[in-house]
């Protein structure tokens, strides 16, 4: 019975190690890796909080401090805030909150567009009817979205890096 679990196992081996599985982020010898590829884009300052948002979170997780590249990209990144209440009828006084953030990205390098997309969020919250507390619940909820928006905009660079 041994024998075959080693059988078995050798097999299932040298099945996986034919399959070109890699890393995202890992690099090659011959190719620029992802890491150094998100490093090399640069983001334009926003005009607005909530493109100000996704811009800082893009930025500290794709160029931390000290790793900055030469700029060989700039993403441009178009945000969209909708704001809408949810009316809650199971509880007296009680509503919620949503807040729905779209974005949509282009990479270009030099003039050129080179991979563009479509991202969205949609984050709930809790109305209490007390002013500073609904506030802050709803600057919350637009920070969540930014986050979750940033996150998808960054795995999407990082997958268009590592395919092409």
């Amino acid at each position: 019975m041994s024998g075959l679990r080693v059988v078995i196992s050798l097999t299932c081996i040298l099945a996986l190690a034919g399959c070109g599985y890699r890393p995202l982020y890992g690099s090659t010898s011959d190719s620029r890796g992802v890491v150094q590829s998100l490093a090399a884009i640069s983001i334009p300052e926003a005009d607005t909080r909530l493109g100000q948002l996704i811009r800082n979170d893009l930025l500290s997780s794709m160029r931390p401090a000290g790793t900055a590249a030469e700029n060989r990209y700039s993403l441009i990144i178009i945000p969209v805030e909708l704001r809408s209440p949810i009316i809650d009828r199971s509880l007296p006084n009680t509503t919620r909150g949503s807040v729905k953030v779209a974005v949509e990205f282009q990479l270009n390098e030099g003039s050129q567009t080179v991979h563009s997309g479509k991202t969205f969020s949609q984050v709930s919250f809790d109305v209490l009817r007390q002013p500073f507390a609904d506030n802050q619940a709803e600057i919350n909820a637009t920070e969540r979205a930014a986050h979750e928006v940033s996150n998808d905009i960054k795995t999407r660079l990082a997958a268009y890096f590592a395919s092409h």
